[in-house]
């Protein structure tokens, strides 16, 4: 982990959460993650059920420090976020990208969706 000047935001089980509810979602989205530990930004990706999750031990989610996820229409946009809201995770709203926060530098503040 890069020293301690991030605060961990979210836990295996939102993550979980997110991962399960986008699997029931009816739309197509396309997903990203960023790797706190080296900094690796992952291609997109669409597949929520096999690629979302690793070995299913406590620490699948545990280098995430970002979760995007493409929003290319207003309503899917509103759909995700609606989603999110149930959920309550940290993250932005952008055009085009809706970003989840796994992890943020210490003293950002960071709303919840």
């Amino acid at each position: 982990m890069q020293d301690n000047k991030f605060q961990q935001l979210m836990n295996n089980t939102k993550w979980n959460e997110i991962r399960k509810a986008m699997i029931e979602y009816d739309g197509t989205t396309h997903w990203r993650t960023k790797d706190i530990e080296k900094g690796f930004v992952s291609d997109w990706d669409g597949d929520w059920f096999y690629h979302f999750k690793t070995n299913g031990t406590s620490e699948d989610y545990k280098y995430i420090e970002w979760l995007e996820i493409k929003v290319p229409s207003l309503k899917m946009k509103n759909d995700v976020l609606n989603i999110f809201k149930n959920i309550n995770v940290p993250g932005e709203i952008f055009e085009d990208v809706i970003r989840v926060y796994g992890y943020c530098q210490l003293g950002k503040f960071i709303q919840y969706l």
